[in-house]
């Protein structure tokens, strides 16, 4: 059944109902999301009571474990104080997020918390403090005034308020829910009542009104078809919806009709008026007059282009001017912007034309408001170009009307064109004609010349395909040599690829032999020790002197592996420099303490002068700077059979050079009146395992590695080292370094070359001799107490079982970590573990690991290894050791280790 608009209207309010339905049916979700809104502030309630009741039951905790800890001093009293005090502010934070808003709870929490860091600053710590420094009068002292005891009261009492208040503000919300949830049930039922009746109203109001428009495009577009060919009539539009845009369409049909209309009669009145023209210049007179009139344009010019190769377009036609006063006279294409219009081939509108030439009337001149610029095009070709100029503006239509004539118009031109040029070239053949006959006869005569000529060439081009072969011969010897040095450059790449795996095995080759001479060294040097302090006590000289000697050697082997070392990671880039703050002023009296007693061992005055302008600290590697310091004067020392040694810390003068890499640097000299040497060795001694001659070598031993190391060390700081010396009469070496806080500028890679003016050092008195005292370790401490010894060497097991007996240990060994697990796991008595970290079978790094991480062991583990280099002490305490000493062990730190860690298990 067909409906009618009406009735479909109609259906439509239906369905306005309908959606109105769905409208109440999405509030009742809006109910429900109150009863969501309801139940997450039950669940906010649960989590904060939760909360309050965690930092109820931390600051209890807190306070038991410090009351426990104080009574009985054991530290497992301590794990729920150090948990609840690491906890606690987490809770509070989260609990005062979730009062944001609440500015009354809020208040109440930043007392909790005044409170509890309260308790923990005057209480907590202090108490705690004094029980592990054993002060009895102490703890009795904060007992007796009950010390922020308060503190925990107010705490318990001010959380006991937030709860009592959250209870408050959780009966307030659930009541106001229930109110709105009761509103909103009211307006659903008032609002469907409502908007029922509306709709109804509405619906048959629009329709109607949808009806009426209907009917009226309805008549306008029969008028329209009964007025055959005119559109003067538009259909009136009244209201704002589909039947509107219809209405709009149809109007904008009637006026696009309208606008063609204009166009193709005005066309083809233009393209009427100049057929039948020959003359070029009259072709565009007519044209250029038609098309201002019909666009009202008050200035203009064509330019045609005579010849199709040429560039030029020359002026042809002028309007409301003359030929002179508009225009130039010829436009080159691509000059200008009318140029540059005919090049491109697109039209250029112009609406600022401040600058163009002034339009003449007869009361004066006035600039025009508009110019339009017109290609026109035949065969992709710019033939002719149009130039407008209006006083008014150029309006949409008139573009389009222009764009439509000048279609047509490049035909029309090139036709005239063609005419013109035929006419003239008819005129040139009947003089050519003539010329021909003369012409004919010469070339006669250059045929036989051109005969010739050829058979040159063919003699030419012979020739030149010999040389093209030679040329290809050229390349394909050109590509095989390319070929060649490809296969060059793999190779290169491949022994650099090599050359870096050979470094890398030098490097591990280095570190594993350090282990191997370690190892062995470790032996000699504890036994030779034993050896020597035995020999004394039972006045067998001969013997201490033997074992002397031995550790000696062992000690001056174990230098020459650290030289050896450093010069390694110097040449593989690989040693870390750390820059830090170094204390110069404390410098002169640790000098002093480390070298005086060998000034007295050899009846050698040691001197050491600090200027006062020298500033109290610069900022270098410490460890680096003493080796330095301790190369140089162990050389001094050394070569130095009688008079002085001295040191002197002074500012040196700098250049620009020096400035750039730092404004502050320190220079320290280091001269004795030793053997001196010769000017000719003066940049040898600098070279690695080099002295001045082998007499010297001989006579005073060493491996010519300290002097290197020295010059590498400096130069890695920034800085450098330079020597001045007489032979026989002493030597004076200068190390100069900049204070560098951030490090070296990377701009700077090579040192820079210092010169100096070095003060005169001034002698000081004699300094008194530090007497050096060594502490006897076997103290009760380490009577009775049980060592596992873990070690596959069984001459370190040897030397170390000795020693530790005879200081009254228990000593126990096993061969690798494996044994060392079955042992703990069978008798798990043990003080101390020593744990070697290269063994077979199991190495110390997971054994110290199985043992914490698995078995959950807690005495100390002190790991022993003869690998010495930088992360080695990370990489032990990191596996689970509370300590670590690297081979060839000092006995002496060896028991001083072993007393920190056994008294702290006494404690």
């Amino acid at each position: 059944m067909k409906l009618k608009i009406r009735s479909k209207i109609t259906s439509g309010y239906i369905a306005l109902l309908l959606c109105l339905i769905a409208a109440v049916s999405i509030i009742g979700f809006q109910i429900n999301t109150l009863q969501t809104e309801r139940n997450t502030l039950m669940k906010t309630n649960a989590t904060v009571q939760t909360l309050i009741s965690s930092l109820e039951n931390y600051t209890l905790n807190m306070n038991r474990a410090q009351r426990g800890y104080i009574v009985t001093g054991k530290d497992s009293y301590l794990e729920p104080y150090r948990e609840a005090r690491a906890n606690w502010e987490d809770d509070w934070n989260e609990l005062h997020m979730l009062m944001e808003g609440r500015p009354a709870q809020q208040e109440y929490l930043k007392s909790v918390k005044l409170h509890i860091n309260r308790w923990i600053e005057d209480a907590g710590e202090p108490s705690i403090n004094l029980k592990r420094n054993n002060d009895t009068i102490g703890i009795k002292k904060f007992y007796r005034e009950e010390v922020s005891r308060s503190e925990i009261q107010t705490t318990m009492s001010t959380l006991s308020k937030i709860r009592d208040n959250e209870s408050t503000h959780l009966a307030t919300e659930a009541q106001r829910l229930d109110s709105d949830n009761n509103k909103i049930i009211m307006t659903l039922g008032l609002f469907l009542f409502v908007a029922s009746i509306v709709a109804v109203f509405f619906s048959s109001i629009i329709s109607k009104s949808i009806t009426r428009t209907i009917t009226r495009t309805t008549e306008a577009i029969r008028h329209i078809a009964q007025e055959k060919g005119t559109f003067t009539t538009r259909i009136p539009i009244t209201t704002n919806d589909e039947v509107r845009d219809l209405g709009v369409a149809t109007n904008d049909l009637l006026d696009d009709l309208e606008r063609r209309q204009w166009i193709q009669s005005n066309a083809a009145q233009i393209v009427k008026n100049y057929q039948g023209v020959d003359a070029i210049h009259q072709l565009a007179s007519i044209f250029l007059s038609q098309v201002a009139k019909v666009t009202r344009a008050t200035y203009g010019a064509l330019y045609v282009r005579n010849d199709n190769e040429s560039m030029i377009l020359e002026k042809q036609a002028t309007f409301a001017g003359s030929d002179k006063e508009i225009g130039r006279q010829e436009i080159k294409i691509g000059e200008g912007l009318a140029g540059q219009a005919a090049l491109e081939r697109r039209i250029i509108h112009l609406k600022e034309t401040d600058n163009y030439q002034l339009i003449s009337t007869s009361l004066g001149n006035v600039p025009p408001k508009e110019v339009i610029i017109i290609p026109i095009i035949f065969e992709q070709k710019t033939i002719a170009l149009l130039e407008l100029a209006t006083l008014n503006t150029f309006e949409k239509l008139d573009r389009i009307f222009l764009k439509d004539v000048v279609s047509s118009l490049g035909l029309t031109i090139n036709s005239v064109l063609t005419r013109m040029e035929v006419i003239q070239l008819l005129t040139e053949s009947r003089a050519m004609s003539e010329e021909l006959q003369a012409q004919t006869e010469e070339l006669q005569t250059q045929s036989e010349e051109m005969q010739t000529q050829s058979e040159e060439l063919q003699a030419q081009t012979e020739e030149l395909t010999n040389i093209n072969e030679q040329l290809e011969e050229r390349t394909r010897e050109a590509e095989e040599k390319t070929a060649e040095l490809e296969i060059t450059k793999a190779d290169l790449e491949r022994n650099a690829e090599e050359l870096i795996q050979s470094s890398k095995y030098k490097s591990e080759f280095l570190a594993n032999m350090s282990h191997e001479l370690r190892t062995p060294l470790n032996s000699i040097l504890i036994l030779s020790e034993m050896l020597a302090d035995n020999a004394k006590d039972a006045a067998q000289y001969e013997d201490e002197e033997f074992a002397r000697v031995i550790n000696s050697s062992g000690k001056d082997l174990l230098n020459l592996i650290n030289d050896i070392l450093d010069l390694s990671k110097i040449e593989a880039g690989k040693l870390d420099i750390l820059y830090e703050e170094v204390n110069i002023d404390e410098l002169p009296l640790y000098l002093k303490q480390s070298f005086t007693h060998f000034g007295n061992e050899k009846n050698v005055a040691f001197h050491v002068v600090k200027d006062t302008d020298v500033a109290d600290v610069i900022h270098t590697d410490h460890k680096r700077f003493q080796q330095i310091l301790k190369n140089l004067l162990s050389n001094a020392f050394k070569f130095t059979e009688h008079g002085s040694v001295s040191v002197h810390l002074f500012n040196p003068s700098l250049t620009k050079e020096q400035q750039a890499i730092s404004d502050h640097w320190l220079a320290v000299s280091v001269t004795d009146t030793g053997i001196g040497i010769p000017t000719s060795k003066h940049e040898l001694v600098f070279e690695s395992f080099q002295q001045a001659d082998g007499a010297t070598v001989r006579k005073y031993g060493g491996t010519g590695l300290g002097l290197s190391i020295c010059k590498e060390f400096a130069q890695l700081l920034g800085g450098s080292i330079t020597l001045d010396s007489v032979e026989g009469e002493g030597s004076t070496f200068t190390v100069y370094l900049p204070s560098l806080p951030t490090g070296l500028p990377e701009h700077f890679d090579k040192p820079v070359d210092l010169i100096f003016d070095v003060p005169t050092l001034e002698e000081t008195p004699d300094a008194m001799p530090i007497v050096e005292t060594t502490t006897k370790l076997a103290d009760e401490l380490f009577k009775n107490k049980r060592v596992l010894i873990v070690d596959d060497d069984e001459r370190n097991i040897f030397a170390l079982e000795k020693t530790l007996q005879q200081h009254g240990m228990i000593v126990d060994s096993v061969r690798n970590g494996r044994e060392c697990l079955n042992f703990i796991e069978q008798d798990r008595y043990v003080d101390v573990i020593l744990m070697d970290i290269m063994m077979p079978e199991l190495d110390g790094y997971d054994t110290m690991k199985i043992l914490r991480n698995d078995m959950h062991i807690e005495l100390p583990i002190i790991a022993l290894t003869a690998k010495a280099m930088k992360s080695d002490r990370e990489k032990c305490i990191a596996a689970g050791a509370t300590d670590y000493i690297s081979k060839p062990l000092n006995l002496e730190q060896l028991f001083s280790v072993l007393r920190v860690w056994l008294a702290t298990e006494v404690m």
